[in-house]
């Protein structure tokens, strides 16, 4: 693995905990909260690093799937000033936040699921049982996720998306 796969690793774990930590400590990723804008700084970091690497050279999937999870986020932090989304603010801006971390775990499945266990990775591409389960059981996460998203948003958290204001 090259310097910047390394790095890349590396910093592509930190979303991962960051998102975790805020969905069980806030129930959503929320862009207004310190662990929230962690997530989404090291989320462009993982993004940007992303894009110097390639095992077919050149443009592929991954990258597109970076790009897409940056406009997610760029949604999901404009949300609140967009004045026509009215009450759906926060919905869209939980909702994007969320979508942003399903794409980040695409490509890293794929990757760690036909790289390891070294010597014998457990899948051979990105149509193998393997991979193609795993992401059906992430989607089907994603979807359970979002509804108790949804349901939380609808009974309890307030009506309008979080500002960008740092929690105190």
């Amino acid at each position: 693995m090259s310097t910047l796969g390394i790095i890349h690793t590396a910093l592509s774990v930190l979303p991962i905990l960051f998102g975790l930590w805020a969905f069980l400590r806030d129930g959503r990723i929320n862009p207004g909260t310190r662990v929230g804008g962690l997530y989404l700084l090291t989320m462009v970091a993982s993004i940007v690093t992303s894009f110097g690497l390639s095992r077919a050279g050149g443009f592929n999937p991954g990258h597109a799937l970076g790009i897409f999870a940056l406009v997610l986020m760029g949604l999901a932090v404009l949300a609140p000033r967009l004045g026509w989304l009215g009450n759906g603010a926060p919905y869209v801006q939980t909702l994007a936040m969320s979508a942003s971390f399903l794409v980040l775990l695409i490509p890293g499945t794929v990757e760690t699921l036909t790289r390891l266990p070294a010597g014998q990775p457990l899948a051979t591409g990105p149509e193998s049982p393997a991979v193609q389960g795993t992401l059906g059981v992430l989607l089907v996460l994603f979807l359970v996720g979002t509804a108790f998203q949804v349901v939380r948003l609808r009974t309890g958290a307030p009506r309008t998306a979080a500002p960008l204001a740092r929690e105190p």
